[in-house]
C-alpha cells in the first residue's frame, strides 16, 4: 500500500491559499483573521446545527475522544487542558502524540480544535462542538519510508492503543481510498466495537479524488459522515457519496487552529467528522448508560432530512441536529450491534481468503488391498457366467425370442419349398 492511495479527507484555506491536505501543507504563520472575535463569529455551525442549544444539557465533560491523525499540538491556547494523553505509532513523533508528523502535519490539530477547542477567552478563539470533552492524540505518519509501521498497521495499532487507554469515541478524518481494507483492520475495529467505542469516519472528498467512500468509512459498524455547504446542500468538492453514509454535517468554510497558533478556514469531511465525533461525545455525556449502538442510534434517528428523501447515498439519514440528539425522545434501536455487523461481514467475505487443504498426490500413494466383507460371499468364476436379472431382462429373453422367430421362419420356408416341388412333379 503506497501513500498515493491515501488522502487526508480535508482541504485548508489560509487567507487566499487553498491546499489539499495530504499533498501539501498549510503554513502555520500569522493568524488569518484580524481578531479572535471574528473567528468565533465564523463558527456558523454552532448555532445552525443546534450545538449552542445542546450545551444547555451538556458540553461533553467526562467523555474521551481519540484523534487518530498527524498528532495534536496541545500547546495552542484553544487546546490547553484538552489533550490528556497520547502516543505515536509511526516512530517519527513524540511519545505523547503531541508533535505533528508526516505530510499535512497540521491536520490533527485542526481536527482536535473543531472537536474540543476551548476558546481563548470570553467570546474569542475557536470553540469546539464538545468544548469539555478530552482528547487522546494518536499520531500517525503517512507517506514516510522512515515510519516504523506501514500505513495500515499504524491505523490498527492506533485503534488498539486508543481503546486500551480509555477512548469512548475514535475520530478518523482519513480515507484509504479503497472500498476494502486489510484483514488486520478486522481485528482492530472489532476490538473497538467489542469495547463499546464509537468510531466516526469521514466519507472523503471528490475534490481530493475520492468519488465514493473508502475504508474506514465502508466498514460495517462505523458512523460515516458526509459533508454539506453553508446552504445545507450537498457539497460537491468537499464530500463524497456511498451507501454507508450515516449522517451529514457541515464541511465548507470551517475554522480551525494550526500548530503553533493561528487560524485557517478549510473544507472537507475531515472537518465534518470531528463535528460529528463531538456530537457523539455530547450524547455519551448526556446518556452515560447508553451503549455505542444506542448512542449512534440517537445521532441517526434525530438527523434532519431537511426536505430530502432519506436515507440516501448523499445525505445518509439527514443533517445532524445536536439539540435533538441530546434531548429528544428516541425509540430503542432494532439494528444489530456494530460488532455483530462486522463479524457477519467477516464471515461472508473473508471465507474466500481461507486456505484450502492441499490435494493429495496420488502418484505416490501405495495401493490398498480390498478387504472382504465377512457377511458377503466370496466371488467365484462360475458366478460370473450365470445370468443375472439384468442380463435376463435385456439380453437372454430377447435373444431367445429372436432365435425362436428365426426358426419358425426357416421351417416355414422349407415347408413351402417342398410343397412347390410336389406340385411341379405331378405335372
Amino acid at each position: 500500500m503506497t501513500f498515493s492511495a491515501w488522502r487526508r479527507t480535508g482541504g485548508g484555506i489560509a487567507v487566499a491559499l487553498a491546499v489539499a491536505l495530504g499533498s501539501a501543507s498549510v503554513a502555520p504563520a500569522a493568524p488569518a483573521f484580524a481578531a479572535n472575535t471574528q473567528v468565533r463569529d465564523l463558527e456558523y455551525w454552532l448555532n445552525d446545527y443546534g450545538f449552542t442549544q445542546a450545551w444547555n444539557t451538556t458540553r461533553g465533560a467526562g467523555v474521551t475522544v481519540a484523534v487518530i491523525d498527524t498528532g495534536v499540538d496541545a500547546s495552542v491556547p484553544e487546546l490547553t487542558g484538552a489533550v490528556i494523553g497520547g502516543t505515536d505509532v509511526s516512530g517519527l513523533g513524540s511519545a505523547d502524540g503531541q508533535t505533528p508528523v508526516g505530510e499535512g502535519s497540521e491536520h490533527g490539530t485542526l481536527v482536535a480544535s473543531l472537536l474540543a477547542g476551548r476558546g481563548t477567552g470570553e467570546g474569542s478563539g475557536v470553540l469546539g462542538v464538545a468544548p469539555e470533552a478530552s482528547i487522546l492524540a494518536v499520531s500517525v505518519a503517512f507517506g514516510s519510508s522512515d515510519a516504523s509501521l506501514s500505513n495500515d498497521e499504524q491505523i490498527a495499532e492506533g485503534i488498539r492503543w486508543a481503546v486500551d487507554n480509555g477512548a469512548d469515541v475514535i475520530n478518523m478524518s482519513l480515507t484509504r481510498n479503497t472500498l476494502d481494507w486489510p484483514s488486520s483492520w478486522d481485528d482492530a475495529f472489532l476490538y473497538a466495537f467489542e469495547n463499546d467505542v464509537v468510531v466516526v469516519a469521514a466519507a472523503g472528498n471528490r475534490g481530493s479524488g475520492t468519488t465514493e467512500v473508502g475504508a474506514p468509512a465502508t466498514i460495517p459498524g462505523v458512523l460515516t459522515v458526509a459533508g454539506v455547504d453553508r446552504t445545507k446542500g450537498a457539497s460537491f468538492d468537499a464530500s463524497s457519496q456511498g451507501i454507508t453514509i450515516s449522517v451529514a454535517a457541515p464541511s465548507e468554510q470551517l475554522v480551525g487552529v494550526v500548530p503553533g497558533g493561528g487560524y485557517v478556514q478549510w473544507n472537507g469531511t475531515s472537518a465534518a467528522a470531528p463535528i460529528v465525533s463531538g456530537l457523539v461525545a455530547l450524547v455519551r455525556a448526556a446518556y452515560p448508560r447508553l451503549d455505542a449502538a444506542e448512542v449512534m442510534n440517537r445521532v441517526i434517528a434525530t438527523a434532519d432530512p431537511n426536505g430530502r428523501e432519506v436515507p440516501s447515498p448523499i445525505y445518509g439519514n439527514g443533517l445532524i441536529d445536536a439539540a435533538a440528539a441530546v434531548t429528544a425522545l428516541v425509540p430503542a434501536s432494532t439494528s444489530p450491534e456494530p460488532a455483530a455487523l462486522l463479524e457477519e461481514w467477516i464471515r461472508v467475505h473473508r471465507r474466500a481468503d481461507t486456505e484450502l487443504a492441499p490435494t493429495p498426490d496420488t502418484s505416490t500413494q501405495v495401493p490398498v488391498a480390498v478387504q472382504n466383507d465377512p457377511e458377503r460371499p466370496l466371488p467365484s468364476v462360475a458366478a460370473a457366467w450365470l445370468p443375472t436379472p439384468l442380463t435376463l431382462t435385456y439380453v437372454s429373453v430377447p435373444l431367445m425370442v429372436l432365435i425362436g422367430f428365426g426358426t419358425l421362419v426357416t421351417l416355414f420356408g422349407i415347408g413351402a419349398t417342398r410343397h412347390i416341388k410336389r406340385i411341379r412333379s405331378k405335372r
